[in-house]
């Protein structure tokens, strides 16, 4: 019986290169047998087996795939990802879970596995599922950051609404990532090896957006000098995303309204019309409603696209959402060298302040944390927030931070602490949904793990807030949050044992 001998396909080892596939066996419940190994040797296939974390991290860095035995849970994964993404690797994982624990199955599909077998299933047949299951055309290196439970419920409805073709109207600020969800909507879904086009409405000529959009014909125009495709038909079989949709003209919206209509468009010039099969997403930052009232959009197109919202939050919502943020942008922006290390003083300025300029002012933030730095450490000192954007609320908040910082962190001491690195993933985006995103160092003079500091340094700063206003309602606006994530914080730290009025 052949074995495995389809690795080589799935991760696209070119056999003139590369003589053996080298896969990191992790078992710590029991070895592998010498018939499975012999099986995987005739296949070209050099087995490492190891039995712990530490043995692993070693093994990695020669790693084309990972195998993991998982026993009662799939908290071993869950492990092994935090650990993937700190060494910044990128290599495909398959798991091996008995057949009766269905529910760890489905956690590890749910936490990254690219494929799940059956621990007592060993056949060609089995691992001709996972095989197909790794084949994608390329290996992605992008990842999306949706660990926030608010953001976690986000993503969930998006994977649903990404297997049905039904146009989908994003909305929420600038900044806030539309266009990430967009392509999550397009990567979850059937259309997801096709095209994904994409068009901002914002700020260009009507002429320029029609002949992007529906192209034109030779001669149609002086300078026409050749046929042009537009993107509609360059978005064949696969999703165009028209960002600031609320932008475009009147006399565009009703050409755009027709074209989804029959699903047909004429380019500008010809006289026959071109079939369509494409997968609409829309995105606005404007209040749509108030603009048909207001005569500036078109409230039959509206209806066209708006099958289904989604409305994505601003960051200053999605708390959990920072750090794991702040991490996928110093794994973009710096490359190579050892980790970045943001200060605990650092992380809870990050997760307090308002964002107004959401992700994108986050990035300049980091980027400019980058370079202030001259090192790998990165504390208050370098954060460089837009302050002209802050408002009369927020700049006394970030100071009452930065004054409770000391007295917080010494009453819970902790150690810098390196931001991992946002797992890039192997084939389908693996969505960082949920995963650990600091791992603190424990040393002697810091023995309260990272997380307690900047919770204690939270309430601190919640429970000021709140009992210098008449309300929580107050207590949210001067917080720069909104009544719900209030609500929320102050739960957690009920669940979790906090003592409301022990700040006080």
């Amino acid at each position: 019986m052949t074995v495995l001998p389809l690795f080589r396909t799935v991760l696209k080892v070119n056999a003139s290169s590369v003589n053996v596939i080298h896969a990191v066996w992790l078992d710590p419940f029991s070895p592998i047998d010498a018939a499975e190994r012999a099986q995987l040797d005739a296949a070209g296939i050099s087995l490492e087996t190891v039995s712990t974390l530490g043995d692993l991290t070693l093994a990695l860095r020669r790693a084309h795939v990972l195998v993991i035995r998982l026993g009662d849970s799939a908290e071993l994964l869950q492990e092994v990802q935090t650990l993937i993404a700190q060494l910044g690797h990128t290599v495909p994982v398959l798991c091996r879970v008995d057949r009766r624990r269905m529910e760890v199955a489905v956690d590890a599909m749910r936490l990254g596995a690219l494929h799940v077998l059956s621990a007592d299933e060993w056949s060609a047949a089995a691992w001709q599922g996972a095989v197909k299951g790794l084949n994608a055309p390329e290996l992605k290196t992008k990842s999306y950051v949706f660990v926030d439970p608010i953001s976690q419920h986000l993503l969930a409805l998006a994977q649903r609404v990404a297997q049905t073709d039904v146009t989908a109207l994003l909305v929420g600020p600038t900044g806030a990532g539309k266009e990430v969800l967009a392509r999550v909507l397009h990567e979850s879904s059937p259309r997801a090896k096709a095209p994904f086009v994409a068009l901002n409405c914002a700020a260009m000529p009507e002429h320029l957006i029609e002949d992007m959009l529906f192209g034109h014909e030779k001669g149609a125009f002086t300078g026409a000098l050749k046929e042009h495709k537009g993107l509609f038909e360059q978005a064949h079989g696969g999703t165009i995303f028209l960002d600031e949709i609320g932008e475009m003209p009147m006399n565009l919206q009703a050409k755009l309204l027709r074209v989804l209509q029959e699903k047909k468009l004429n380019r500008l010039g010809g006289e026959g019309t071109i079939d369509l099969d494409v997968r609409v997403i829309a995105a606005t930052n404007k209040d749509l409603k108030l603009a048909i009232e207001q005569r500036e959009f078109r409230e039959d197109l509206y209806f066209r696209i708006s099958t289904f919202r989604l409305r994505i939050q601003p960051l200053k919502d999605r708390p959990g959402d920072i750090v794991p943020l702040v991490a996928q942008s110093l794994a973009r922006h710096v490359k190579g060298g050892l980790p970045f290390t943001v200060t605990a003083e650092a992380q809870v300025l990050l997760q307090s302040y308002p964002w107004p300029g959401n992700v994108r002012e986050l990035e300049n933030v980091v980027q400019r944390a980058v370079v202030l730095s001259g090192g790998r450490t990165i504390s208050p000192a370098h954060l460089m927030f837009d302050d002209a954007q802050m408002d009369e609320q927020a700049m006394p908040v970030m100071s009452s931070i930065q004054a409770a910082l000391p007295q917080a962190l010494a009453e819970a001491p902790v150690a810098a602490s390196p931001v991992a690195p946002v797992m890039p993933t192997a084939s389908a985006p693996t969505y960082y949904s949920p995963m650990a995103p600091i791992e603190t160092r424990e040393e002697p003079t810091a023995p309260v793990n990272l997380d307690s500091a900047v919770k204690a340094s939270e309430l601190q700063v919640i429970m000021a807030a709140i009992e210098s206003t008449d309300s929580r309602m107050e207590a949210a606006a001067k917080l720069g949050i909104s009544p719900r994530t209030l609500r929320y914080k102050l739960a957690q730290m009920r669940t979790r044992g906090m003592n409301e009025g022990a700040s006080a």
